[in-house]
């Protein structure tokens, strides 16, 4: 009811979606400790999603949000990619756990 989930229009990964509050939330640097609860369910929500399409390894999944300014929309959005061990080049660099544009 407060998040949607749906694939990325450019997949970084075979298994990639995007999970987003309804409510509008600008982008990772607005969340608080008060938005703990719902990026814990964004999480819950995109491993359910991989495994209702038949992805059942959740230890070779990434999941983060791209740090500001590298957001191309200005809306929260979890990116959800598995398995995370078939990134190519360019994905490996654009979700790179904990670089200067994607935090996991």
């Amino acid at each position: 009811e407060d998040l949607v989930c749906f694939r990325d229009i450019k997949p970084g990964a075979p298994h990639h979606y995007l999970v987003v509050p309804v409510e509008h939330l600008g982008n990772c640097k607005t969340l608080g400790t008060d938005h703990i609860p719902l990026v814990k369910r964004m999480m819950e929500v995109g491993k359910a999603v991989l495994q209702r399409n038949n992805f059942s390894d959740l230890n070779d999944i990434r999941m983060g949000f791209h740090w500001p300014p590298f957001c191309s929309i200005p809306h929260l959005h979890l990116h959800v990619l598995a398995p995370a061990s078939q990134l190519g080049f360019l994905s490996r660099l654009y979700y790179r756990i904990n670089s200067y544009w994607f935090i996991t």
